[in-house]
């Protein structure tokens, strides 16, 4: 683990940071903000987010960059490490009344140099799809059609804005038909250009068609498929309207979702500990995991599909085999909750252990020493040549990121004595604990699953969602909307959910439920952990929820202070890593060997996040 120093040198933010790899530089000049660069103030408001899709534009300038602040949301052209930002000049500005934006996802598969389409979800529960490019608002979600009023007053130079129009939008307040709470993830469906996925902090989620309108009145439902702290509705009518299914799972939150690199499977996160892994078209669950203590909040999954890695409450890092269905490590460098883990396709390593396997010889060895799209692309066929039975031995390096509410960013190694327990563990990576590999799968259903990134997938987007899959997915989504309409009329059972004191379950994490405060006695504490169906005491132990000292506990390669507030945003490019806080910086990373001479900002650069 690489160490800071004590006293002023532990709370000293940092702007560069070393690995393997060579130097990462923070790059002042490519930071992204509010106009005025001046910190926003965060308190009751809703995380800051990022979100880049790239037009393909013949200039070389493609790269197009959304974030939200408080009740703003912007569009920006994104420089990175080539020009500095020029931020007198958004793309698209927005203010809402009424709601605030809590995330957003563009489109990758239709956006174009003249168009793209952004989903924006809120804190009173809609989804609006909105065309930044051509400051278009076509649709609005979860609201009653009648009310879907929005109406706008143009701001110009005299608000600051030069050579920009800024929209100023109220959303209505009216009874949301779909569902009141607040949004917490909205993603396009992979290979799909107009189904999209939408979950709510009342722990349902929705599926829906840009084609088709939400209905003057509540929808009904009727039972598609029940399982363990799981039920799929879809909506009962006569003619096709949103939403089209219904997700309720588990209890609390549902913090977030991503779509393995096939788009096949959908990994859950939720308040009440567990991620849930399922099958998406036919709707089955394939494996559960429970955290050591608390919500999960993040999840994220590794190139090839093998791996799934979780953060949240319980200041952990956990990484999840697809295959086996069980916990093959945890990572302790967190000081308070982990926000946002990430992998990072670019850097991750596969190295055969016979050269004359290499397509390409020189050329083919020499792509391993550097980062870049063709890197991530080879690094995504040789994760598929190892999951082949005839390939020679294959030696991987995954490596995945973390930011977390302690203003920290923490880079992780998985390794081969990590992935294979029967292996000598490395005690430079790990601690002595050794996992028993012979535990049986947690939650598995018994079924035999083909892992989803077998099959290689298209190359990656400048963007932390997962690629968009170019396979035809449009009949096994009709299929699962067939098995809808044919199947019987049922009840719609809710799940019950617990009335959460946040307050209060933040003072107690902070005194009693941070990593330092461990014991053997820990098992008392997770009677402060939101109640489920599933009783905490009892899994802990299991395969379910190992103990601390039955798996590898990876240590942080780095784990460095960047920011004065809480992270929020963290997100691998080809040629940086862009992080964001919640006072509403967004800051770009140079990769090693990728920062150029940055031609001076037009404005003069704010403290922002950074200190020299």
């Amino acid at each position: 683990m690489a160490a800071e120093g004590g006293g002023k040198e532990m709370n000293e933010i940092k702007t560069q940071f070393t690995t393997r790899e060579g130097l990462y530089k923070l790059l002042p000049h490519s930071e992204y903000s509010r106009p005025n660069r001046v910190p926003f103030n965060s308190q009751g408001s809703n995380p800051v987010r990022v979100s880049f899709v790239n037009l393909n534009d013949q200039s070389g300038n493609g790269d197009r960059l959304c974030f939200n602040v408080g009740r703003e949301l912007y569009f920006y052209i994104y420089k990175g490490v080539r020009k500095a930002a020029d931020l007198s000049k958004p793309i698209d500005k927005r203010i809402y009344k009424g709601t605030q934006p809590t995330c957003h996802d563009f489109n990758h598969l239709t956006a174009t140099a003249e168009s793209v389409s952004l989903l924006v979800g809120f804190s009173a529960g809609q989804v609006q799809l909105i065309d930044p490019i051509k400051k278009e608002t076509s649709k609005l979600f979860n609201e009653e059609n009648s009310c879907q009023h929005l109406w706008k007053v143009n701001w110009n130079e005299e608000r600051g804005i030069e050579g920009s129009k800024t929209s100023e939008e109220a959303l209505v307040t009216v009874q949301r038909l779909i569902d009141k709470s607040r949004v917490t993830c909205v993603k396009w469906v992979p290979g799909s250009e107009s189904l999209f996925l939408v979950a709510h902090s009342s722990g349902n989620m929705y599926l829906y068609n840009v084609e088709h309108t939400c209905g003057t009145t509540a929808p009904h439902y009727q039972l598609l498929k029940q399982g363990e702290s799981f039920a799929v509705h879809t909506c009962k009518s006569k003619s096709t309207r949103n939403p089209l299914l219904k997700w309720t799972v588990g209890e609390g939150a549902l913090n977030e979702f991503a779509f393995s690199p096939d788009g096949k499977f959908l990994a859950c996160v939720s308040q009440d500990g567990f991620l849930r892994v399922f099958n998406f078209d036919s709707v089955e669950l394939h494996g559960t995991m429970k955290s050591y203590f608390g919500g999960l909040l993040c999840v994220c999954w590794s190139p090839d599909g093998k791996y799934i890695v979780t953060g949240g409450e319980d200041d952990l890092v956990t990484v999840w085999s697809f295959v086996d269905c069980r916990v093959i490590a945890r990572g302790h460098g967190h000081k308070s909750w982990v926000s946002v883990v990430a992998f990072d396709h670019y850097t991750t390593s596969v190295e055969e252990s016979d050269p004359m396997e290499f397509s390409g010889s020189d050329e083919d060895f020499q792509d391993l020493l550097h980062f870049g799209r063709d890197r991530a692309n080879s690094t995504q066929s040789r994760l598929s040549k190892r999951n082949s039975t005839d390939s020679r031995p294959v030696s991987v390096t995954y490596r995945f990121g973390s930011v977390g509410q302690d203003t920290q960013l923490c880079l992780w190694d998985l390794t081969e004595d990590i992935l294979f327990p029967h292996q000598p563990l490395s005690r430079a990576r790990t601690h002595t604990n050794v996992m028993n590999a012979t535990s049986p799968p947690a939650g598995s259903n018994g079924n035999s699953v083909t892992t989803p990134g077998n099959s290689v997938p298209p190359p990656l987007p400048r963007s932390n969602s997962l690629p968009h899959s170019a396979v035809s997915n449009t009949g096994s989504k009709s299929s699962v909307m067939d098995g809808a309409i044919a199947s019987g009329v049922s009840k719609f059972a809710t799940l019950s959910l617990h009335d959460r004191k946040e307050r209060h379950h933040e003072k107690d994490h902070k005194r009693n439920h941070s990593m330092g405060h461990i014991s053997s006695k820990s098992s008392d504490k997770l009677n402060l952990v939101t109640k489920t169906k599933t009783d905490p005491a009892k899994t802990l132990g299991t395969p379910l929820c190992p103990r601390m000292e039955d798996v590898p506990l990876l240590e942080p390669l780095i784990c460095k202070k960047i920011a004065h507030e809480r992270l929020t945003v963290l997100i691998f490019l080809e040629d940086c890593i862009v992080t964001a806080c919640q006072e509403g910086f967004i800051c770009t990373w140079g990769r090693p060997g990728k920062v150029g001479l940055l031609s001076p900002p037009s404005q003069a650069s704010p403290p922002g996040a950074t200190v020299v």
